[in-house]
C-alpha cells in the first residue's frame, strides 16, 4: 500500500507552477513506479514471514529512518497540548488499514490489491464532500468516480480462476481501502494544527507494538523462513516505499506542488499490475484485468487533470 503521500503537503510549501526539469520528471515517475510495485514486495515477504509480523518489520524500520531524518534536518518531535488523543485515532484507523490490507494480500494477487488500492483517491472525494467545508464533488470528479468504480466492477465480474479465497483477499483489501480513505480525510481535517511528518512518524511508531502482538497472537509462526529474496522485499517495503519514499515525495512537493506531482498517480496502478504479472507471474493480461485497469487509470487522470490544463 502506498504512504499517506497524496494529503500531507510540505512543511513550506512553494507556488505550484514549477516545472519539473526532465530528470525530476524520471525521478517522480521512478518513485511512482516504486510506490506501485509495493504490493508486489509484500506478496514476496509473506511467503516467508506472517502477515502481521510483515506489517510490523516494515514499520520499524520506516520510523526509525524517518525518526532520523527529521532529526538530521532539524524539525521538531515535539506534540503540542491535545494533539496525541488526535494522534492515538489516527494510530487505531492506520493499525486497522494495514492490518486489513495486508491479510487481504495474502489470499489475493498483488495485481488486484494495487487496482484495489488505487480507489483511495475516489473514495476520499466522496468522503471530502460531506466532512470538509467547500471540498464539493464537481461533475468532472463525478465522472473520475464512477470511471474509477466501473474499472473495480470489472474486476469483480471475473468468474474464471477466481477462488473463494481470491474474493475474500479482495474484500478484505477493498475494506482496507475504505478505512484508508476514511484516515486521509480526518487528516485532512485536522493537518494544520501538525508537523506533517508527525502523522507518518507516530502512527507507525505506535503501530508496531500491536503489529508484533498481533503476530504472536494470529501468525503462526511468526517467522517461517528468510529468504535474500525475502529479506529484500523486507527492506523495499521499509526503506524504499515507507521511508525513504516518503521523504522524497516530501521533496518533490516542496519544489514542485501537488499539481505537478498528481501528474504522475496515474504510474501507480499500471507498476502494479506490471510487476505482479512479471515477478509473481499472475494472470493479469485478461480482459477484465484490462478493462479494469483502463477504466482506474482513466479515472485517475479525469479526476487530476486540472493540472495538465494548467500548464498547457
Amino acid at each position: 500500500m502506498k504512504p499517506m503521500i497524496s494529503y500531507l503537503p510540505s512543511e513550506a510549501p512553494m507556488p505550484e507552477n514549477q516545472e519539473p526539469s526532465i530528470w525530476a520528471a524520471l525521478a517522480i515517475a521512478g518513485l511512482c513506479v516504486s510506490f506501485g510495485a509495493n504490493a508486489t514486495a509484500i506478496k514476496i515477504s509473506l511467503t516467508g514471514v506472517g502477515v502481521f509480523t510483515t506489517a510490523g518489520i516494515r514499520f520499524t524500520m520506516a520510523s526509525m529512518a524517518i525518526a532520523i531524518w527529521a532529526y538530521v534536518t532539524g524539525r521538531s518531535f515535539a506534540l503540542k497540548k491535545g494533539q496525541f488523543k488526535i494522534v492515538a485515532l489516527i494510530t487505531c484507523l492506520f493499525i486497522g488499514q494495514i492490518s486489513l490490507f495486508y491479510m487481504g494480500l495474502k489470499y489475493t494477487h498483488a495485481s488486484r490489491g494495487t487496482l484495489l488500492a488505487n480507489l483511495q483517491p475516489f473514495f476520499v472525494l466522496i468522503l471530502a464532500h460531506f466532512m470538509i467545508p467547500g471540498d464539493r464533488i464537481t461533475l468532472k470528479k463525478t465522472v473520475g468516480i464512477l470511471c474509477g468504480f466501473a474499472g473495480v466492477a470489472f474486476m469483480f465480474l471475473q468468474k474464471e480462476g477466481i477462488t473463494k479465497d481470491l474474493r475474500t483477499g479482495d474484500l478484505l483489501a477493498l475494506s482496507s481501502v475504505l478505512l484508508w480513505a476514511v484516515n486521509a480525510v480526518y487528516t485532512k481535517k485536522i493537518l494544520s494544527g501538525f508537523r506533517p511528518f508527525h502523522l507518518v512518524l507516530y502512527p507507525g511508531m505506535l503501530a508496531v507494538p500491536v503489529f508484533f502482538l498481533e503476530g504472536m497472537i494470529w501468525d503462526s509462526p511468526m517467522i517461517i523462513g528468510l529468504t535474500p529474496h525475502i529479506l529484500m522485499a523486507l527492506l523495499y517495503q521499509g526503506l524504499v516505499t515507507a521511508s525513504f519514499g516518503f521523504v522524497l515525495w516530501m521533496h518533490f512537493l516542496n519544489r514542485y506542488g501537488a499539481v505537478s506531482m498528481h501528474s504522475f498517480i496515474f504510474i501507480l496502478p499500471m507498476s502494479g499490475v506490471f510487476f505482479g504479472g512479471l515477478i509473481l507471474k499472475e494472470p493479469v493480461v485478461t480482459s477484465h484485468m484490462v478493462l479494469s485497469l483502463g477504466f482506474i487509470m482513466t479515472g485517475i487522470f479525469i479526476v487530476h487533470s486540472k493540472g495538465f490544463k494548467k500548464r498547457s
